[in-house]
């Protein structure tokens, strides 16, 4: 499959892209360019490979949701800006 310049016109157009003539012959050649490169990558042969969907042995960082003992009050809010009856006091930010 090749992409022609009246593709990238015709999908500049439905995208309500500007593109002009230099951009249109640019970006015909670098999708052609990937076409050719995702065909090379078809012909790979990967019948022993196992299927993944992450090339990195990615393991789950959550922790599990337990409850702790913690900042006592009186701590947190000694830092904050303002507080007021045991809780931070921020600035208003919606009205209503």
């Amino acid at each position: 499959m090749k992409i022609t310049r009246e593709d990238v016109e015709n999908v500049a157009l439905l995208s309500r892209l500007e593109m002009n003539e230099t951009e249109m012959e640019q970006y015909t050649v670098q999708l052609n360019a990937i076409l050719e490169y995702a065909e090379v990558l078809d012909k790979v042969n990967t019948e022993n490979v196992e299927a993944t969907a992450h090339v990195l042995p990615l393991k789950n960082v959550m922790r599990p949701d337990e409850v702790k003992s913690s900042l006592p009050r009186e701590a947190a809010l000694s830092n904050a800006p303002e507080a007021e009856d045991g809780y931070f006091k921020v600035p208003k930010i919606m009205e209503g």
